[in-house]
């Protein structure tokens, strides 16, 4: 049995963990990662004997024979380099290192400790994939003349700005993270990826002097074909699509879809080989289509294993590496490959993309010369607060988990920037300081259980809210949400005095969560004087937001919008600006310590009105698709009952919180009006040209 060590714990180690319980002659026997919580909530789940928090203390152990290394790219050197060195097979995730020069050393580590060195380039594996390069080995269609390949696809990173990822850091590591899976392809295809010849897409400023570019158009000097890739990330319509141009064909892998098909002529006349190559093709498709919903609905039952793309890529990946272990041959995606593929996005790179000019750091004060501290200050609400109170001259310490590419506006004199986590009760005090006023924007995060929701939620709250009592803030303004309430049917309008839902246990986790914050803050102002008033804004939306509001419905893609009821209730939208207007005046308002405040707008389009307005910006097809509650409620009462069926568990679906997202509840505000002086916008097309029009580009 080989003992499997796995470096790092997080999500990429939880679906190794799971491929290699189907590994034969293989076990996971430790884990390697500081955060002792992840390592050993995963050490549990797949049932290793051994938690470690560095590689030095794994080895010193003796506690696995070959090592996944699965932490971020720019650690794959520290964390593999002794393990190479120890004489330790390891598979690396993708890319093999963060330049060329850390490919090198790896290399050099695994010749010099006689090491095994794989990269786990999983998508190699893929079944549609798969399918494509038996046709072309067998050749099928004749002998392959042209490659090429469409990447087009979505990035969360992109669409919710967290620009302090790793991979906007340098424009090459976007490539590192992303071009590296259709460039394996067309290198399995063409072979070694040779001259380069590229044309960037237009570049956009995400932080003052960082340009980022979303596309790029390649040629490809191959070692065996020519081809061509067209890369674009952050796009709407996900496609990714591998076409190989063949003598007698063409043959072509949808990825995202999971099909396999070919154009091919037939033995009948051209009037009739239209029809028969046409039925051939569309019977492959459909044939591959169904296939992918019956391995669904069998793996969604239990009926048969996991086989979704995804994780037969990775399986695939995995068994052909520890197979190669055990026949004592070199691993079919070796380190000179992913060395070979690192070599290739830099290249590319460099003829793409100018290299990003050094930014010189935000200036840095003492945390006590500080007038507010925003924590949670660098997101959607946040950035607009700072901006307006960096407007007024106020000093302003933000708090943020990552402070890597922001705005100019962080960068001026008078913003401090701390980088911190919610539930780091020392960086929340540094953070704070001697600020009299305190605003918490950040919520605390989230995680995939209750529990884990309401210890970051909650319990980031309640760290913050002790942290002003200790350092004696004059007050502390929360920002919560409206989903605490209950905003289905009622006869009486919801104000700022409506109670937290008292069923809040009958709610989704991230309302429920809400709700038990500001029962606990408001506990805090009567038990403790806590000096916090709660802002509780409607559905923010504006500059720097997402267009596809959760409020307005669940979407399955940015197309289609399916209703939490038949839409054509008003619906409590907020400006983001409007939001901005509320904290500010809450700064120095008298007497509102221990309440709490609705921040609904006057412009309330419905979520029919408010798609059709989008899709006219954007000049996309946007559908809103009408449900009745009790239908939808009737489907997740199916969904609920399969996955107790199958073993699974998960809270019996709620008709009360199904009512309350489809916020048919009215808001009377005048509360806020009163006692803060607010005034939101009531033109509609003002509300329209900032909450709609600033997505239209």
């Amino acid at each position: 049995m080989r003992r499997v060590g796995l470096i790092g714990a997080g999500f990429i180690a939880g679906v190794h963990a799971e491929a290699l319980r189907l590994v034969p002659g293989v076990a996971v026997s430790a884990i390697v990662d500081p955060n002792d919580a992840a390592a050993q909530a995963l050490a549990r789940a797949c049932g290793a004997a051994k938690v470690f928090a560095s590689v030095d203390a794994a080895l010193a152990a003796d506690a696995f024979d070959c090592a996944h290394v699965l932490v971020p790219p720019p650690v794959h050197l520290p964390a593999a380099e002794p393990l190479l060195l120890a004489g330790k097979p390891v598979l690396l995730e993708k890319p093999l290192g963060a330049s060329g020069a850390e490919c090198a050393a790896l290399l050099e580590a695994a010749r010099r400790g006689g090491a095994v060195l794989g990269v786990n380039q999983n998508f190699l594996h893929h079944p549609a994939f798969v399918r494509l390069c038996r046709l072309i080995e067998a050749r099928a269609l004749g002998n392959p003349s042209f490659i090429n390949c469409i990447y087009n696809v979505p990035l969360r990173q992109l669409t919710a700005r967290q620009f302090g990822h790793w991979m906007f850091a340098m424009p090459v590591n976007l490539l590192l993270e992303q071009a590296v899976h259709p460039l394996s392809q067309i290198a399995r295809l063409a072979g070694a990826i040779g001259e380069v010849s590229v044309r960037a897409g237009p570049g956009v400023e995400i932080a003052p002097g960082v340009p980022f570019h979303a596309s790029f158009d390649a040629s490809l000097g191959c070692a065996a074909l020519p081809a061509q890739l067209r890369f674009a990330v952050g796009q709407s319509f996900p496609f990714w699509q591998v076409t190989v141009v063949c003598d007698d064909g063409v043959v072509v892998a949808d990825i995202l879809a999971n099909r396999t098909f070919s154009y091919r002529r037939t033995r009948w006349l051209e009037a009739i080989d239209g029809l028969a190559s046409g039925a051939r093709t569309a019977t492959t498709l459909l044939g591959d289509s169904a296939r992918n919903l019956a391995g669904y609905a069998g793996s969604t039952l239990h009926l048969a294993p996991r086989n979704d793309a995804f994780f037969r890529s990775m399986r695939g990946s995995i068994t052909a590496f520890h197979a190669a272990l055990d026949a004592g041959t070199p691993p079919p995606i070796d380190g000179a490959f992913g060395a070979m593929l690192v070599d290739a996005c830099e290249r590319i790179g460099a003829a793409a993309f100018q290299p990003a000019p050094l930014v010189a750091p935000a200036r840095r004060q003492s945390a006590a010369a500080c007038d507010v501290a925003v924590l949670g200050g660098t997101g959607f609400i946040g950035a607009h607060v700072v901006r307006r109170l960096v407007a007024q001259g106020t000093r302003v310490a933000v708090m943020a988990r990552s402070v890597r590419n922001l705005p100019a506006v962080f960068a001026d004199p008078l913003v401090t920037v701390h980088a911190g986590d919610l539930r780091d009760a020392t960086a929340v005090a540094r953070a704070i300081g001697q600020a009299p006023v305190v605003v918490n924007l950040a919520h605390g995060g989230g995680g995939a259980t209750w529990e884990a929701v309401r210890d970051a939620m909650v319990g980031g709250a309640e760290t913050v809210a002790r942290a002003c009592l200790e350092q004696g803030v004059r007050r502390l303004i929360h920002i919560g949400s409206i989903a605490s309430l209950y905003l289905g049917p009622q006869e009486r309008p919801v104000t700022g005095a409506t109670p937290p839902d008292p069923q809040a246990e009958r709610r989704a986790d991230y309302a429920r969560a809400k709700a038990m914050t500001d029962a606990a803050l408001l506990a805090m102002h009567r038990s403790d004087a806590l000096p916090v008033c709660i802002l509780r804004p409607g559905l923010v939306v504006g500059e720097g937001g997402l267009p596809f509001h959760s409020g307005l419905g669940f979407f399955n893609n940015e197309q289609y919008c399916i209703g939490w009821n038949n839409g054509r209730n008003k619906l409590p939208f907020v400006l983001v600006e409007d939001v901005a207007d509320a904290i500010l005046l809450a700064l120095h308002a008298d007497g509102i310590d221990g309440r709490c405040y609705n921040l609904v707008g006057d412009v309330r389009p419905s979520a029919r009105e408010y798609i059709a307005a989008l899709g006219a910006a954007l000049q996309r097809p946007l559908h809103f698709h009408p449900q009745v509650p009790r239908l939808l409620w009737l489907g997740d009462v199916g969904k609920f009952l399969i996955k107790r069926a199958t073993g699974r568990g998960g809270a019996p679906p709620s008709m009360r919180d199904l009512l309350s997202r489809g916020l048919t509840a009215t808001f009377d505000c005048s509360d806020a009006r009163q006692d803060l002086g607010w005034s939101p916008v009531a033109d509609p097309a003002r509300f329209r040209e900032r909450a709609i029009l600033v997505h239209a580009g």
